[in-house]
């Protein structure tokens, strides 16, 4: 059964499952006595353990299952609950995450997880994890009479020995493998594939006896024999086959082509390709984490889960959409052209509407990034030994899917920051005259057709001096620069690349590293993010975030026979100019605007468009960049609307200037112009 289909379910179900499981440990270590803490996290194991079962990814299976019976017995009142099996929750919760998000990347995980287990089983007995074991079952050693035994189920001959001789050559091993099913097991046929899939995510096959149709159609016993090349030691060999259920070794035992180790039917000739030896399992379609191995790097869908009355008036609205086209198609042909226009205001109103409709569809809440963030607090304050309480305020905010993927990284970053460098050490804030815990608040709220989302925390706050000092000495601006700086527009110097903080400064040490990434990240959302600060009282950072990036508003200008498309959002206001009013200073071109001096952009140059139109008259579009501005220098306006944003095409892709292309009205292409790149 091919259980591809069912990947993206099974990954958005896994990630919901895990989400639960780290929110109830939260819960549970905050208040010990919770026990329907303790059946949310069981709950969520098993709905875990049952998918991952069905989708044959058995690490995952184990490992929670392994988790369940440790979680019985504390719904059970047979464990009492410490920071132990807290503490080994957690990383079982860390490991299971690490795994679904390899699943995700189409990429092999190979967390080691044995210690991990031993110690869920340890607890689980009760045990303290000094009284583990490694909790490895012993390796069964073979005797060369034990080979001997075996002497007339497999051999090689002389094509396969100079094989393994080249194979050892390259500093590779070739092991026999004998390998035991249960003897309950139903699905044997099923088992030997899920064992030949785990050894050629590590290796080769060279051979199998039975043959491969014969374990196919499950004519066999409980027990085939593989020759396996790799590189892996016979330990990790056999954790990896006995990672699956109902699947035991009898023994690994290296192979020496120079050693007979008995007589066996041979492989045929057309299984042997070359130096490397065809996958055994050549018509059975490979699954590899829950995919087939061909569509490994397969792009995975987004998905996107929908209130069913948005799509009720969804296609209330297409219906009447099909009512007006038909009357459209009667006004054509009876020429009645009175209702026309009551029909084109209809359609007008209705795709309105539709728009609003479908842009609600792609929207999800907040909530989805903020539930990543009280475990992440959680570890860092115990690893930094501070007192941290986070607040979310906001989390039913929605944004648009595409956002709302893109946002958690910069999020993680301002976040880990104020944590480490923004609240001050217990002893510091003791010594302040503030309370030993510190407040960290992250918040969401609609702000016209924007999202603000705030990360607020009450440390120690920036100096903006310390920053000048800094950014003066790394040359990111000059001395001359600074003294006609406002103390925000320095503030704002730590999102440049080539500002960073020395570990002397403390009160902003690592405050930039990295931030310039976050302001790039943010501003390919066609964002914002800006800084506010007090000494002794705290940091704000606050990003603005657009709705949607699938229809934005847009003031359409003229450049020569050319239509531009710049976003409202960074536009500030627009003015004319003449000719005359153009200064030139250090090469600059320049204009006076309210008695500040404004940078001229002249988009017929920069962007090289052909034509030589002159007006005497010309437009000029302020936009800005944080705190920087600069006039962008147009032939006519063209007007407000909105526009769809179309991709360029992976051809197109990174052309300085320009972030999309929308189809206007008329037909024509409008290039929307990437304002952030222009300055």
């Amino acid at each position: 059964m091919d259980m591809s289909q069912y990947l993206d379910l099974f990954l958005e179900e896994s990630m919901e499952n895990v989400q639960k499981l780290n929110q109830g440990l939260l819960n549970l270590e905050s208040d010990p006595t919770k026990l329907e803490a303790v059946d949310e996290i069981f709950r969520a194991a098993h709905t875990l353990k049952g998918m991952s079962a069905t989708m044959g990814f058995e690490n995952v299976a184990q490992l929670t299952h392994k988790m369940e019976n440790l979680l019985d017995k504390l719904r059970e009142k047979k464990l009492a609950l410490n920071g132990e099996i807290i503490t080994v929750l957690f990383k079982s919760v860390d490991a299971l995450e690490s795994i679904v998000a390899d699943i995700r990347q189409g990429t092999e995980n190979n967390l080691d997880l044995s210690q991990l287990s031993s110690d869920l089983i340890a607890l689980e007995k009760g045990q303290k994890l000094n009284e583990n074991s490694t909790g490895k079952t012993p390796m069964a050693v073979t005797s060369s009479l034990d080979l001997a035994t075996q002497a007339n189920q497999l051999s090689m001959n002389e094509y396969e020995k100079d094989l393994l001789r080249a194979v050892q050559e390259k500093g590779l091993k070739a092991y026999q493998i004998k390998i035991a099913l249960d003897q309950g097991c139903v699905m044997k046929g099923v088992r030997a594939f899920m064992v030949f899939r785990n050894l050629e995510a590590v290796g080769d096959i060279a051979k199998s006896v039975p043959t491969v149709q014969d374990l196919e159609d499950e004519k066999f016993d409980n027990e085939f024999i593989l020759i396996h090349i790799t590189n892996l030691s016979i330990d990790e060999l056999k954790d990896n086959i006995e990672s699956i259920s109902e699947v035991k070794v009898d023994y690994i035992q290296e192979v020496n082509p120079l050693n007979e180790v008995a007589a066996v039917a041979e492989l045929e000739e057309d299984e042997i390709i070359g130096e490397v030896v065809q996958n055994p399992l050549k018509d059975v379609p490979k699954i590899e984490n829950g995919q087939p191995a061909g569509e490994k790097k397969q792009k995975l869908h987004q998905t996107v889960r929908v209130d069913i009355s948005r799509l009720d008036k969804l296609m209330s609205l297409v219906g009447e959409l099909v009512i007006n086209k038909t009357r459209l198609e009667q006004i054509y042909t009876s020429n009645n052209l009175s209702g026309l226009n009551e029909a084109i205001e209809q359609i007008n109103r209705i795709t309105t509407d539709l728009q609003n409709v479908v842009q609600n569809v792609r929207m999800v809440s907040v909530e989805q990034v903020f539930n990543r963030f009280p475990r992440m607090v959680r570890d860092l304050s115990k690893d930094l030994s501070k007192e941290v309480n986070l607040i979310l305020e906001g989390k039913e905010t929605e944004l648009d899917r595409t956002v709302i993927d893109e946002v958690g990284d910069p999020l993680v970053h301002l976040i880990r920051n104020a944590i480490d460098h923004g609240l001050e050490s217990t002893e510091e804030r003791r010594a302040a005259g503030k309370p030993e815990e510190g407040t960290l608040k992250l918040s969401a709220r609609h702000e016209g057709n924007r999202v603000m989302i705030v990360v607020e925390d009450d440390g120690k706050g920036i100096s903006a001096e310390s920053i000048k000092k800094k950014a003066i000495q790394n040359g990111v601006i000059t001395s001359f620069q600074a003294e006609n700086m406002e103390d925000s527009a320095i503030l704002n110097l730590i999102f440049e690349p080539g500002f960073s903080t020395a570990k002397e400064i403390t009160d902003i040490s690592g405050r930039g590293v990295g931030l310039d990434v976050v302001r790039s990240k943010i501003q390919s959302l066609n964002g914002q993010v800006s800084l506010e600060t007090k000494i002794g009282q705290g940091t704000r950072f606050i990003i603005k975030l657009p709705l949607t990036l699938a229809i934005i508003q847009a003031l359409l200008i003229k450049v020569q026979d050319e239509i531009y498309a710049i976003p409202l959002g960074t536009i500030d206001e627009t003015t004319s100019l003449e000719t005359e009013q153009i200064k030139n200073i250090q090469g600059q071109k320049v204009m006076v605007l309210r008695d500040k001096v404004l940078p001229l952009v002249f988009l017929k140059e920069t962007l090289k468009v052909p034509g030589d139109i002159s007006n005497k008259e010309m437009y000029v579009v302020v936009v800005h960049k944080g705190e920087q501005k600069v006039g962008l220098i147009a032939d006519e306006l063209v007007g407000q609307q909105d526009i769809v944003i179309n991709s360029l095409g992976k051809l197109l892709t990174g052309i300085h200037g320009l972030a999309g292309a929308s189809i206007l009205g008329d037909g024509r292409i409008s290039l929307i112009l990437d304002i952030g790149s222009l300055f």
